[in-house]
């Protein structure tokens, strides 16, 4: 039996024979955690530890659970593993209700509803408790109760607990969902994870059943278990003990939709007994790539100390790219993809980029095509083809040709108007009866015989349009999608619905608002609302994939989890995008624990690039570079020209060194020395106190520049030094 186990490393070889008892992986990126998960289920079974059918894994990803399978059914030369119970917490659980959940007053046979139907489900019942959509969107309804049943908090807790408004109005709705979803013999894909502790505390002989046959248990992604989850697994290891989980506390990304980092943080108080094992030994990455990785994530404080080493060579430094905007960012980008598959002979299937949001794809997926790189969208749909961008486009492309009847029925309920089918078809009959244009039957809609509440809204729309054909006259492309969006509310609607969809949706609406303003302002000649319509028609019937896997990887840093490419651009390392928006320390925390994912996912090269000015909603805005960058070991990045960080910052160092208290004091690069107390335009001057909306209170320590171009050095108490442009900062003496 020894010879199994060869190909382990020891540490992987001592978690694997670690059979008794609670046992913890600590699984380094790149370190190899699905061959200990694999080996041990094979360990157990040949050594007679265990039947197959008494070890249960649990996974997150339907793909996970084949791969694990697969290497099972290998390792035991097939057939041996049958009756291993293998598979996402979802589908298994699901699995051992079909036998049980009469119990809980279900017949077996009951139906799964998916995100539509629950969606349906809770539109009913705001429909009979007549709460309006408008008062609370029914996404945000959806997702307020995703994520109580995630929690396992039930109606009866909820409601007790409910604080402001919307959760208020979740708890009646809530409650009348789960009665309906009981009525319909229904559970939601929320209710697999919490029906099996409601069927574990109300029948104990079910779960000691259960315990009984599974005296295994293995838990993978660990640091990605939500309440619901954490309490089945703690519940089904009471009896025996044998509980393995593997997981990385540094990998924990996803505190939005519900997982909780505490539950791999505590797992030693929850079982002190437990064996806990590092997997530090990563077989991916170069050490250069580790070693900035490590560098960078020593800064949290809620973690697991640990410390990747590689495997291989220390390989490259890392590159800084500074771009003077996201366009010139992207054409950097462009350039070294080129280049590198020139001097290193790389396939472009070698090269992954990632940003923080989805909206930052639009700029890259242009310089990509533009420059005959062939490229695909992971995770996501090309911008173009996201369903707020077509239809906001809708509404342009009318504005133009009013007999476009596709995209009319797109828009006109969108945002919503209350002109249903119905009402659509009674239109299609008035208008074929007259001869004349669906559009035209709109805006004669008083000549017909509708309902007064119909004409009302047909009559709204009809103005909506012609007010923005008049601006489509005479304004630019971004004028009219600015007053499309006043007039219609649309990015303030998603941004109120304020679920994780809704918000992403919101961004790529603002990012088309950026887009019109470049396009605005570089074509202030022939910048027309055709022209505008021309180019995003051009970008949308781009075939991404060029009919070949051989392409260049865009995608957010959270699709990038669990893959690898030897090279990686991470981009839009600016302060407010990445780290995006954070004004607590557990967000930071985990803002960098996702710009960790991005460096390991990386094999041989990684750039980093940021731009000093980036359009956030339609007007260009001064950035900041990312903390991010300055917490990764200097000495290992170089910039463009090939200067080593560390020797580029001691060179400014000593020159911007000035006098303080008989000693120096160091301003960053940049900052010019200032004579005390002058005035400026801005009313800004050396030692002012300020207020910032997001850094809080500061103290300036130096101004340069004037009107427009102004910056200010100030000393945030909590923030730390930060260098900000004077006009968009909004800064408040005090």
């Amino acid at each position: 039996m020894t010879d199994f186990l060869l190909d382990l490393n020891d540490v992987q070889r001592q978690a694997v024979r670690a059979t008794e008892g609670p046992v913890m992986v600590l699984a380094g990126a790149g370190s190899g955690k699905t061959r200990v998960i694999t080996y041990r289920i094979a360990w157990l079974i040949k050594n007679g530890y265990a039947s197959a059918k008494n070890i249960l894994a649990l996974t997150f990803t339907n793909k996970a659970a084949g791969e694990m399978r697969h290497r099972v059914d290998v390792l035991l030369q097939q057939g041996s593993a049958g009756g291993l119970w293998i598979g996402t917490f979802h589908s298994i659980f699901a699995r051992l209700l079909r036998n049980d959940i009469h119990l809980l007053g279900y017949d077996r046979n009951f139906s799964i509803f998916d995100a539509d139907d629950s969606k349906s489900l809770i539109r009913q019942s705001m429909g009979e408790l007549n709460i309006s959509p408008d008062s609370v969107p029914l996404n945000t309804l959806q997702g307020i109760i995703s994520r109580a049943k995630n929690s396992f908090i039930l109606p009866e807790e909820f409601r007790r607990s409910a604080g402001d408004y919307n959760q208020q109005i979740a708890a009646k709705v809530y409650d009348l969902y789960t009665r309906k979803l009981r009525e319909n013999n229904a559970l939601d894909f929320d209710d697999l994870l919490i029906k099996p502790l409601e069927l574990f505390r109300e029948h104990p002989m079910v779960l000691e059943a259960l315990q009984d046959t599974f005296r295994y248990l293995l838990i993978d992604e660990y640091q990605d278990t939500n309440k619901a989850q954490y309490l089945a697994a703690k519940m089904l290891s009471a009896k025996h003990r044998n509980i393995f989980v593997v997981g990385d506390d540094a990998q924990s990304i996803y505190s939005w939709r519900g997982a909780d980092i505490s539950n791999i943080l505590n797992f030693q108080d929850d079982y002190t007994d437990a064996l806990t094992f590092k997997l530090v030994e990563n077989y991916r990455s170069t050490g250069t790539i580790l070693q900035a990785a490590n560098s960078v994530i020593r800064n949290n404080l809620r973690q697991i100390k640990k410390e990747l080493v590689s495997h291989r060579s220390a390989g490259d430094p890392l590159t800084l790219i500074e771009a003077r905007n996201e366009r010139h960012e992207a054409e950097k980008i462009g350039e070294y993809i080129h280049s590198i598959r020139i001097e290193k002979g790389y396939e472009f299937r070698s090269f992954a980029v990632f940003y923080r949001t989805n909206a930052q794809s639009r700029v890259l997926e242009d310089l990509m095509r533009q420059n005959r790189i062939p490229y695909k969208i992971f995770g996501s749909v090309s911008f173009y083809k996201r369903k707020e961008i077509k239809d906001a486009v809708a509404y342009l492309r009318f504005l133009l040709n009013d007999r476009d009847s596709e995209s009319l029925l797109r828009i006109i309920n969108f945002p919503p108007r209350k002109i249903g089918e119905t009402s659509i078809g009674k239109l299609r009959e008035f208008a074929e009866a007259e001869g004349i244009t669906l559009y035209e039957a709109i805006t004669r809609a008083d000549e017909g015989q509708f309902q007064s509440r119909l004409v009302n809204s047909l009559k709204g729309f009809s103005s909506l349009i012609e007010a923005l054909r008049l601006l489509a006259e005479t304004g630019t492309v971004y004028a009219v999608l600015t007053e499309l969006f006043s007039l219609t509310s649309i990015p303030l609607l998603l941004k109120e619905e304020n679920t994780a969809e809704s918000l992403a949706r919101h961004e790529n609406l603002q990012e088309l608002l950026s887009m019109a303003r470049d396009f605005s302002d570089n074509n202030p000649d022939q910048g027309s609302l055709g022209d505008f319509l021309e180019t995003i028609s051009l970008a949308s019937n781009y075939d991404e994939s060029q009919d070949s896997d051989n392409y260049v990887s865009l995608m957010t840093v959270h699709a990038s989890k669990g893959l690898e490419f030897p090279v990686v651009f991470i981009t839009g390392l600016e302060e407010r995008l990445f780290p995006l928006n954070c004004y607590e320390p557990e967000q930071l925390e985990e803002e960098r624990r996702l710009f960790y994912v991005a460096m390991t996912r990386a094999q041989e090269k990684i750039f980093l690039s940021w731009a000093q000015t980036r359009y956030l909603y339609g007007q260009p805005q001064y950035c900041l570079k990312s903390m991010f960058i300055s917490e990764i070991d200097s000495s290992i990045v170089k910039t463009e020209s090939g200067t080593v960080l560390a020797d580029r910052k001691e060179r400014q160092g000593t020159r911007n060194a000035v006098p303080e208290s008989g000693g120096y004091r160091q301003r960053p690069a940049g900052a010019v020395s200032a004579p005390s107390q002058k005035p400026r335009e801005s009313g800004l001057r050396e030692g002012s106190t300020v207020h910032h909306a997001v850094f809080g209170q500061g103290t300036v320590l130096d101004v340069q520049g004037r009107g427009a171009g102004q910056k200010a050095l100030i000393r945030f108490r909590n923030a730390g030094e930060k260098t900000l442009m004077v006009q968009y900062a909004n800064l408040r003496v005090l």
